[in-house]
């Protein structure tokens, strides 16, 4: 599904109202898709409650005339509260007219007593920037407060379409999207505030669209990716995966790094690891290759590890480096020669990215693909900024460090963020259970493990990143988000594998 800014979104419709679309049709068809999909979601509970429309002066209260004269059609007892003034726009203007004639009740904001169970909101479109103007700070706190449940029609009122930003707006229990998702839906902040997300077509053929956007990660896209496995198929045919990974001090992430490439199919796996976590692994597993190795003064491998480490190298289809490799001098040279070196695809997480920060060009001495995994934290550190501008900037950093370094990145985090550089993708699963120690290295494991058995770097991190907030959704849905743990998700992942084959 396509993700389009504000400006991308108003240029497809004028291309509709140049042929064949009228602005007043098009008001209409929206209106009245949102309708349905209240109608559909809240079914008879709706029509039994009372429901106030809230509309600002743009063409976004348009929309909400329509739908409150369709729900006073069906017997809903629906009013339209004016927020700040009557719109001039002549469309909206004879919607609202048709909703009073229709019998719909129309107050004034500051006239209005929250005397309702449904809260429609449609203050403002995707037009909204910068910091709302009283009186909206105040409708939207008293909107925020009232205890109704809240819909908004295409994003939350308050919210900017284009870069996610808010200083204050509407929180939305549902947001019903018009047309395509908007990246207010899944950038943050404002992903925060809109709820539940669905997208209603309201009839803009496909021809008025053009290639040039951000695209969500579907199932339909993941499972094209994996082929059928043949009959007469052995443990060579699925690849082989190396990890370098784990430490005396984080042996967990190296054991969970494995078990993901095991769960999701890998056809050999090796692991090399400092001897002192030997016991770890081999309690934990059975089914890797093992390869202890010598291990420095902080018991992390040893830079006297590097011949063995380039033997496994060059039996390996697909590397993973980083799960709690621990990051020093030793470590740091490690994974540069592994990068400068390797002649298949790498996937750098953890202090494997952490390794490379204080001589990041070592990148661009690559022979082959790399996918690095960052947190918000470590993609800072990669580009010496801070958190909260990777946060506020998401999709452009991914995308210009993708394309400076020619590798892939996968930009961690609530609607994680997949890019080559060229093509973006906004993962869509995925909940806060997630957010604990453990999942990206279970992410490396599933994408590293996915390049092995054939797929490219760029579809194993799409499939990996949309599986694993899959499992993580399921796992949450059987137990909780709090009580949820990454061995739960593992426990899942073999039979979540299923569908996709």
């Amino acid at each position: 599904m396509r993700i389009l800014t504000a400006k991308q979104i108003k240029a497809v419709e004028e291309r509709a109202f140049q042929n064949e679309f009228t602005e007043e049709g098009l008001m209409k068809c929206a209106g009245t898709a949102c309708f349905n999909k209240i109608v559909k979601k809240y079914g008879d509970k709706v029509q039994s409650s009372k429901v106030a429309v809230f509309c600002g002066n743009g063409k976004n209260a348009g929309d909400g005339f329509v739908i409150a004269k369709l729900l006073c059609e069906i017997g809903v007892d629906a009013v339209i509260v004016i927020a700040d003034k009557m719109p001039e726009l002549r469309e909206p203007l004879m919607y609202y007219n048709e909703a009073i004639e229709n019998g719909v009740k129309s107050v004034c904001f500051d006239d209005y007593t929250f005397d309702c169970d449904y809260i429609v909101d449609c203050l403002f479109g995707i037009g909204f920037h910068g910091e709302p103007r009283e009186p909206f700070p105040s409708v939207f706190d008293a909107v925020n407060s009232s205890g109704a449940v809240v819909i908004s029609i295409d994003t939350p009122s308050g919210t900017d379409a284009t870069t996610g930003a808010v200083v204050n707006a509407i929180q939305a229990d549902y947001t019903i999207a018009i047309s395509t998702l908007k990246y207010a839906h899944v950038l943050p902040p404002a992903n925060e505030y809109c709820g539940e997300v669905t997208v209603v077509n309201i009839g803009i053929p496909e021809k008025y669209y053009d290639s040039n956007y951000a695209l969500t990660i579907t199932a339909a896209d993941v499972k094209a990716g994996f082929i059928k496995r043949a009959k007469n198929s052995h443990k060579g045919s699925f690849g082989r995966q190396l990890n370098i990974c784990g430490s005396y001090f984080m042996p967990g992430a190296a054991v969970i790094c494995a078990k993901a490439a095991l769960k999701t199919g890998v056809g050999l796996l090796e692991c090399v690891f400092p001897k002192s976590v030997y016991p770890v692994m081999t309690s934990h597993l059975t089914q890797p290759i093992f390869k202890p190795v010598c291990e420095n003064e902080s018991k992390t491998i040893s830079i006297g590890a590097m011949n063995d480490v380039t033997e496994s190298l060059n039996r390996a289809d697909a590397v993973a480096v980083g799960c709690g490799l621990g990051n020093n001098d030793d470590t740091q040279v490690i994974t540069s020669q592994i990068i400068k070196n390797a002649s298949v695809p790498v996937v750098l997480d953890a202090d494997g990215i952490n390794s490379v920060v204080p001589f990041i060009d070592i990148i661009k001495d690559k022979k082959a693909p790399l996918v690095i995994t960052p947190h918000p934290a470590e993609m800072a550190r990669l580009i010496g900024e801070s958190t909260e501008y990777v946060q506020s900037n998401r999709i452009d950093t991914a995308k210009a460090f993708a394309k400076e370094n020619e590798c892939i990145v996968v930009l961690k985090g609530a609607n994680t963020v997949v890019t080559d550089g060229r093509q973006v993708f906004v993962n869509t699963t995925g909940n806060a259970g997630m957010a604990m120690g453990g999942t990206g290295d279970m992410l490396t494991g599933m994408t590293a493990s996915f390049i092995a058995q054939g797929l490219s770097p760029l579809q194993a991190a799409k499939s990996a990143v949309y599986i694993h907030g899959l499992c993580g959704d399921i796992t949450a849905e059987e137990l909780s988000q709090r009580g949820m743990t990454v061995d739960d998700m593992l426990l899942l992942l073999g039979a979540l594998m299923s569908n996709f084959e």
